[in-house]
């Protein structure tokens, strides 16, 4: 792999574009995007359903390949990659966070957050692996949940823990699709506000949503319409998850009292 130019964004799109074929029937679902992310960014990736986000995220994360243009992740093309190198690029850079947190109902916290460790790093000895894993759930504040089963944890545990199994494998980008869409507002909030966090410890974060206001705790954000970007924008008016909290916990003390 190509070694990236120090002041090279993380990620760099140019023309991308992504054509399925079902029979007869063609389907442009993104359509020629072009836009750059920087390493640091905190960006929103919004749109309705068809819009394209959801393809564009999928191939951010080299889980599906562009039929057009150029992708280049922090230097690599992407196109030029086989499988194998591929699958280093996602283990070494990436992490991924879902809507559903698509966890292990039979296993613990840190087994879950162990999982990936045994396939990106399978010469690690088990009590290194251990040690990662406790530091990725203290990292989300669950360093005390770390034998329990995801049906003993609320949904923003779960996520929690999802986030964590993203993170242990310390990856640059961490790729979240909808990871607040099965929450409710305050642990949604909750939740922006451990991106937040994280983001400003270095990571960039990219996340897909059709939600406004969750876009709002982003600094960027790009809506696409139809497969390509209507607009791009810095988010000036940043929302931050611990004042939103603060607000919201005011709000119903206020509702108690009356």
């Amino acid at each position: 792999m190509s070694a990236p130019s120090v002041a090279a964004p993380l990620l760099h799109l140019r023309d991308l574009a992504k054509t399925y074929h079902t029979g007869e029937v063609e389907v442009k679902a993104v359509r020629g995007v072009t836009l750059e992310i920087q390493r640091g960014e905190f960006v929103a990736i919004m749109g309705a359903s068809g819009s394209g986000k959801s393809t564009l995220m999928n191939m951010l994360g080299c889980l599906d390949q562009a039929t057009g243009g150029a992708y280049l992740l922090d230097g690599d093309d992407v196109a030029k990659l086989d499988r194998r190198q591929l699958a280093v690029l996602r283990n070494r850079k990436l992490g991924f966070v879902f809507q559903s947190f698509n966890l292990l109902a039979r296993t613990t916290a840190i087994e879950n957050v162990e999982l990936p460790l045994l396939y990106t790093m399978p010469l690690t000895s088990a009590k290194e692996r251990r040690r990662r894993a406790v530091e990725a759930l203290e990292r989300v504040g669950l360093g005390n949940r770390l034998d329990y089963h995801p049906s003993r944890l609320s949904g923003g545990q779960q996520q929690r823990i999802a986030i964590a199994r993203a993170l242990v494998s310390q990856p640059e980008l961490v790729l979240a699709d909808e990871p607040t869409g099965n929450l409710d507002t305050r642990t949604s909030i909750d939740i922006m506000g451990l991106f937040q966090e994280l983001n400003e410890s270095g990571i960039t974060i990219v996340m897909v949503t059709h939600e406004l206001d969750i876009a709002t705790y982003c600094k960027r954000v790009i809506v696409m319409r139809d497969g390509r970007v209507i607009s791009d924008n810095v988010n000036a008016d940043r929302r931050l998850a611990a004042e939103a909290l603060a607000t919201l916990d005011g709000a119903e003390k206020e509702a108690n009292v009356a």
